[in-house]
């Protein structure tokens, strides 16, 4: 199998392209990414030299691009991970988000759709398939402490990022529809874990602390994410795209829901405990800082579709996946810096996503 995974530079997608590198070693994994100030190649470093994989540089906004990448190198599979996610920059910026996150979709799609039509493939398009990565966010906000998303909840998006994401997900759907194409899709929780890009709440506090840094809480920060360890996000794409139904869609969850605050108050007790400072030092660091515009009050994932028929469940706890996260984040200060100490404070200037 020739599979394409776009993306793959990226926090996610760099976890999925590993595993399937070295989980698959008889498929063909070829990383596209267009090396925004997200990806980075060194989350690959391990796997780069690895005879099954191939980076290609590019930018899904390139329709002629893809259609030229397509013809030469007849992919059997796609996962598209490949977005803008940063939700305050899609508030200033939102173009940057339609073209990317709706626009480079529907790129991908006639590419593919093209490129498996072209080889005279059946009306099912036989061994062939396309899977879109999304997000919850496209749900909007839970107000109810015993409402969950299920994949039969109504999209409400709130902010310009999640508007681009529902729009993607529709067209993924209409191509099902339409043209026939073999799509698949899932919609994740919060990720958090090793690789992650320093403009997310966890790193970024990590980082902060480290720094002896403000730790900007939006609000009073009882806004109330579940989280996944990423991981465990790249085993269940595994199983879905593997496993699932075509034409259905799986939510994918942690079954850990958190107040941001709660968050911020349990990594500086890990922090202070793994620097040897005396407890409470890192949480006078904290500041409440004016709220963000549409902030969702709470996402909350129902996993148990992709538990009951694909057989996935997450494997970690969120205080064990956090404590992890902090070792790996010490540990790899290099990484750290190197990421810390350019675009992403050109860009984000010390705030974060709660993504």
């Amino acid at each position: 199998m020739k599979l394409l995974i776009t993306g793959g530079a990226g926090f996610i997608g760099s976890h999925v392209v590993r595993l399937f590198v070295t989980k698959y070693p008889e498929y063909q994994i070829y990383n596209l990414d267009a090396l925004t100030y997200a990806g980075n190649l060194a989350n690959l470093s391990d796997i780069e030299k690895a005879p099954n994989y191939t980076f290609i540089k590019g930018d899904i906004t390139d329709a002629k691009f893809l259609v030229d990448m397509f013809t030469e190198l007849s992919f059997d599979g796609v996962i598209h991970l490949a977005a803008e996610s940063h939700v305050d920059r899609s508030i200033t910026d939102p173009m940057s988000f339609v073209m990317t996150n709706v626009v480079g979709t529907v790129n991908l799609l006639n590419a593919a759709k093209d490129s498996w039509a072209a080889e005279g493939m059946a009306p099912n398009f036989e061994g062939k398939r396309f899977y879109h990565v999304s997000t919850d966010e496209v749900f909007g906000s839970l107000h109810n402490p015993e409402d969950f998303f299920t994949e039969e909840t109504a999209y409400d998006p709130q902010s310009p990022y999640s508007a681009s994401k529902a729009a993607s997900d529709h067209f993924v759907r209409a191509y099902g529809n339409t043209y026939k194409l073999p799509v698949v899709l899932s919609n994740c929780s919060n990720n958090y874990g090793p690789n992650h890009f320093p403009e997310k709440l966890i790193p970024l506090m990590i980082h902060n602390i480290q720094t002896n840094k403000p730790l900007p809480i939006y609000g009073k920060g009882e806004n109330v994410r579940d989280w996944l360890f990423v991981v465990d996000h790249a085993r269940a794409i595994d199983a879905v795209f593997h496993k699932g139904k075509q034409g259905e869609t799986y939510n994918i969850g942690g079954f850990n829901e958190w107040k941001n605050i709660d968050i911020v108050n349990l990594l500086c007790q890990i922090m202070d405990r793994k620097l040897g400072r005396p407890e409470g030092t890192s949480a006078q660091l904290i500041t409440y800082v004016t709220d963000r515009a549409g902030h969702d009050l709470r996402y909350a994932i129902d996993a148990h579709k992709i538990m009951n028929n694909l057989g996935w469940q997450p494997s970690l706890q969120f205080e064990e996946g956090l404590e992890k996260t902090v070792d790996w984040f010490l540990t790899n200060q290099d990484w750290l810096n190197n990421v810390t100490s350019g675009a992403y404070q050109r860009y984000y200037q010390g705030m974060y996503t709660d993504r």
